[in-house]
């Protein structure tokens, strides 16, 4: 359409330099046009032609020249400047982009971090500054803004390596007709109030202790199967084959003793058995009746050597303690029963039957 339709970017950095620029392929192909700009009023004006221009395929498309005051004209021409195609008059204050945050500073307690930077000396108020920061495990930013020039939030974790960036941005539209910020300040890597060169260590850290909780937990999990592997294949192992009883555990004195040797340890063996059964046998008992009367001493074959063997019928009951009453108890001229037995005593002898 007409001569205002023409799209122009239009920057004012920090109000020092101004920067224009159009699409010259699309709105003048195959034309190399001129500009030229003016900060003075009325009719006074006086035209500048562009100091340095921005090219575009060897075509101008912008032009870059000192800001010199609050009102700006410009305009774009033919050639050989014969014909005016796009002229227009603005407010170069509408178009300030502000310069990087100078003299970042931050400030650590606790779990709260304040970011600040020095005061830039012209439109404190219209600008704020935005705070960006990430962790490495993070996948975006997490932005703060706050009045320039200083801007914090809480909530970090000592453990972690965050990424900060801040920048400064123009109020729209109290002082900007278009939204304008400053390039982001260098970033830097904190972890819990400490400065570092970058977070790449930190995931390394992070990736080695993974790493290693890892391969414990596999090493442990394995340990636990194979101990209710083994627990089971033992089971089966009994049930399916018996353990052959070792004799060296039973027969114990066969090799403490003997050193392995059958035969002396069968003969020993006997010998003790024997020994044995001779200790289980009943004792007898052997009671002497001795005579009072010495005269009749050669004609009583019945006599005070004569000796009557009680214990027989004891030991046919297998009642040995029986047959050790029969012999302990004194005689006597009395009759007593003990255990089925009678025993017979008097003032000579006992006999019991």
């Amino acid at each position: 359409g007409g001569r205002d339709a023409i799209n122009t970017t239009i920057i004012n950095f920090n109000n020092e330099k101004m920067q224009i620029t159009w699409a010259a392929t699309e709105l003048f192909p195959g034309e190399n046009v001129s500009f030229s700009y003016t900060f003075d009023e009325g009719k006074s004006k006086v035209w500048k032609p562009c100091p340095t221009y921005v090219l575009d395929q060897d075509y101008n498309s912008g032009c870059l020249f000192k800001t010199e005051g609050p009102t700006l004209a410009i305009s774009i021409r033919n050639s050989n400047g014969s014909e005016e195609l796009f002229s227009k008059t603005l407010k170069s204050d509408f178009y300030i982009k502000p310069s990087r945050p100078e003299n970042v500073t931050f400030f650590w307690k606790a779990d709260t971090v304040t970011v600040s930077c020095n005061k830039p000396e012209r439109a404190v108020k219209c600008l704020t500054l935005e705070l960006q920061y990430k962790s490495k495990f993070d996948k975006n930013w997490q932005s703060r803004t706050s009045k320039c020039c200083s801007v914090g939030d809480q909530g970090f974790d000592p453990r972690k390596c965050y990424s900060f960036r801040v920048r400064l941005k123009r109020l729209v539209p109290h002082c900007n007709v278009v939204t304008y910020s400053s390039d982001w300040e260098a970033e830097t890597f904190w972890r819990n109030g400490r400065l570092l060169d970058s977070c790449d260590d930190d995931i390394k850290s992070h990736s080695n202790t993974v790493i290693i909780l890892t391969c414990l937990l596999a090493v442990l999990l394995t340990m636990f199967i194979l101990s209710i592997l083994l627990c089971k294949w033992q089971r089966l192992q009994k049930s399916v084959m018996p353990t052959i009883p070792d004799p060296k555990y039973i027969f114990a004195d066969l090799f403490s003793d003997h050193n392995g040797n059958f035969q002396e340890w069968i003969d020993k063996t006997d010998n003790a058995m024997v020994q044995s059964k001779l200790e289980y046998e009943e004792p007898e008992c052997i009671i002497e009746a001795e005579s009072h009367q010495e005269d009749d001493k050669n004609t009583d074959k019945q006599g005070s050597q004569e000796k009557i063997f009680s214990y027989s019928r004891a030991a046919e009951n297998n009642d040995p303690k029986a047959a050790q009453v029969a012999c302990l108890m004194p005689a006597s001229n009395t009759v007593a029963s003990f255990a089925g037995f009678q025993i017979l005593m008097n003032d000579d002898m006992y006999v019991m039957f």
